[in-house]
């Protein structure tokens, strides 16, 4: 094995390769730049698989290349084209489908009431509202031998038994008991009402 002819090829083959790039990149920088010669033809495009166009009077050829750069001057202009967005927006979405931009549930319109007006019978203040009333309702009552008569009273299914000046319910005060009725002192609101001793 010889190694150093190996090496050698192998500078020979780098050292060509680097020429070969440094021309190329020396006509592509001139060609970019304008520096190459004005006499040197231009390529001409090769179209494979299309007919060859047919010679065009010289009248003619002028009008299509000034229609050509024309066109390739408005595909390059940059400024907006307001008619061309003009007719983009009056498109309408008029589908036979569903309406993607359109949901499904009907929202159901408010019920709005007309509100009467009555004429004010009062021009003054208007009263505050009435106590709410006392829901104690008369279950029985006991007097024991000797001793004082007490009451029973119910409110939805509790059943309370009470004496003059006994508190029901942490709220109700027994004020009076008497042969025909019961009164009873709302002590949160200080309201008083009288309950009838009737059997119901």
């Amino acid at each position: 094995m010889n190694l150093g002819a190996e090496n050698r090829n192998k500078v020979i083959a780098a050292v060509s390769l680097v020429i070969i790039a440094a021309v190329l990149m020396a006509t592509r920088l001139s060609g970019f730049l304008g520096l190459g010669s004005s006499g040197a033809a231009s390529p001409t495009p090769v179209n494979i698989g299309v007919a060859p166009e047919r010679p065009v009077p010289a009248a003619r050829a002028s009008s299509r290349n000034a229609s050509r750069k024309q066109t390739a001057a408005q595909s390059l202009d940059p400024t907006l084209r307001t008619d061309l967005l003009k007719i983009s927006e009056d498109t309408k979405y008029e589908g036979t489908g569903r309406n993607i931009f359109k949901a499904f549930v009907e929202i159901p319109k408010p019920i709005v009431q007309v509100a009467t007006q009555e004429p004010s019978q009062q021009q003054g203040p208007a009263l505050p509202p009435p106590p709410p009333p006392i829901d104690l309702k008369f279950y029985g009552y006991a007097t024991p031998t000797g001793g004082t008569r007490r009451i029973f009273l119910v409110q939805g299914e509790d059943i309370f038994v009470a004496r003059e000046g006994d508190i029901v319910d942490r709220r109700y005060k027994v004020v009076r008991i008497s042969p025909t009725a019961v009164e009873i002192l709302d002590v949160l609101s200080n309201n008083r009402q009288s309950i009838p001793l009737t059997q119901g």
